[in-house]
């Protein structure tokens, strides 16, 4: 039994603008499952650094996604802990898998060890 979060319509819609940019709701489908590093965004994006991390920067200051550092890297992944995670996931089950450019980026021999 799971007990539904109902959000203040203001967060709800501020969430909505932030995944309304077809970028960050990629990255947000890219992330439910996997964790990525900036230099991966910069690669599959085709974007600058400086973008890549204003993007990021956006979602995690509503608390949508999580980092962890190592070394000077940092990866992203899906705030699991956030008051938003259901409402955030109800809505990337609609949006169809990005796995793929995960899946070319390792063929390209630039997943994740770009960073290590």
């Amino acid at each position: 039994m799971s007990v539904k979060t109902i959000i203040e319509v203001e967060k709800a819609a501020q969430i909505l603008k932030l995944l309304g940019d077809k970028t960050r709701l990629s990255m947000m489908k890219l992330i439910e499952n996997n964790e990525c590093c900036v230099c991966e965004f910069v690669d599959i994006y085709q974007a600058s650094q400086p973008a890549i991390s204003q993007h990021l920067r956006k979602l995690k200051d509503v608390e949508l996604v999580k980092e962890r550092r190592k070394g000077q890297w940092i990866f992203y992944s899906l705030n699991k802990e956030s008051k938003y995670y259901e409402f955030v996931l109800s809505i990337l089950e609609s949006v169809p898998s990005q796995d793929e450019r995960l899946n070319e980026l390792e063929k390209q021999g630039l997943r994740i060890s770009c960073c290590e």
